[in-house]
């Protein structure tokens, strides 16, 4: 049996237990934000939702109020009144379906085949998955400019000049969204839980379905916003090749086109436009807060 040596009787002084550092263990608790913090948040909100706030203003009020000194600040009653003049003035109601036919079947298929092909670049193994992965990157650093007018030479040749189709079909999958997905979805999906479905007798695309979408709805969320607003935003291409089958861009900018701006018809046009991408980040949004938040259980 061993007993521990008394310092006393070996001439040795113990060693003092180790100290704590303050500035490591302060980093353990929250911290209360200050009062600047808050004014700067308020700052960075109230900058952020004046734009907005200035639109329902000017479209509440008459053409002649927004040239007055000092302009209003407070909205007026002439909101439904200048509605009815963008409807009247343009086919607006025409435009605002046309726009969503178009940003929601982009936003469907290229979350849809993005997901796909992030997948089959990620977790599946074949002959020259990498070069193509390079090649589909490499894509994207050519300007969308140089190729329309090859993009409208196929399309008249296609006959799908003037429709929905042309602009749809460019835009069914971004060099963008497979490489957010793959790298997502590098990290997202263990191999393990991938092996454990093959055991199981899952297919493929079984995989890809059951694990893999389910996995990859928080970065799905993200890319679809982004893909819905790039789409609802579009106005080159669908300027040039829709003709009069306009989308929502091209009818505000034949709102404010002509020899004067009626800037209350204009922002009245505008805001019925920002609406849907409100009405859009408001549904994802508690799957972009729960993206956040898995992200940060995991870290």
């Amino acid at each position: 049996m061993t007993t521990l040596a008394d310092p006393v009787q070996t001439g040795t002084t113990p060693s003092p237990p180790p100290r704590r550092s303050h500035r490591r263990r302060s980093f353990g608790y929250p911290r209360k934000a200050s009062v600047w913090s808050y004014g700067a948040l308020l700052a960075v909100v109230a900058g952020s939702v004046f734009p907005l706030y200035w639109s329902i203003v000017v479209s509440s009020q008459t053409s002649d109020a927004v040239t007055k000194v000092p302009p209003a600040l407070v909205p007026g009653g002439h909101l439904f009144d200048n509605i009815a003049r963008v409807f009247d003035t343009t086919d607006f109601g025409r435009a605002l379906v046309n726009s969503f036919i178009v940003s929601g079947s982009i936003t469907v298929s290229v979350v849809f085949f993005s997901t796909l092909a992030g997948f089959a670049f990620a977790k599946l193994r074949f002959r020259g998955r990498k070069a193509l992965l390079v090649v589909a990157i490499a894509t994207s650093m050519v300007p969308h400019q140089l190729g329309i007018i090859p993009l409208y030479i196929l399309m008249a040749g296609l006959g799908w000049t003037g429709r929905l189709t042309a602009v749809i079909v460019p835009g069914l999958v971004t060099a963008f969204g497979v490489f957010f997905m793959t790298q997502y979805l590098g990290r997202a999906v263990p191999d393990e839980l991938l092996e454990a479905g093959r055991v199981d007798g899952s297919s493929t695309f079984g995989l890809y379905w059951h694990i893999v979408l389910p996995a990859a709805r928080p970065a799905a969320a993200v890319l679809g916003l982004f893909t819905f607003m790039q789409a609802w935003n579009d106005f080159f291409w669908p300027l040039v090749v829709l003709q009069d089958n306009a989308t929502v861009q091209v009818a505000l900018s034949a709102l404010a086109s002509g020899y004067t701006t009626d800037y209350t018809l204009t922002l009245t046009g505008t805001l019925l436009a920002t609406l849907p991408i409100l009405v859009v980040f408001m549904l994802l949004g508690r799957h972009l807060v729960d993206g956040i938040m898995q992200g940060a259980v995991k870290g």
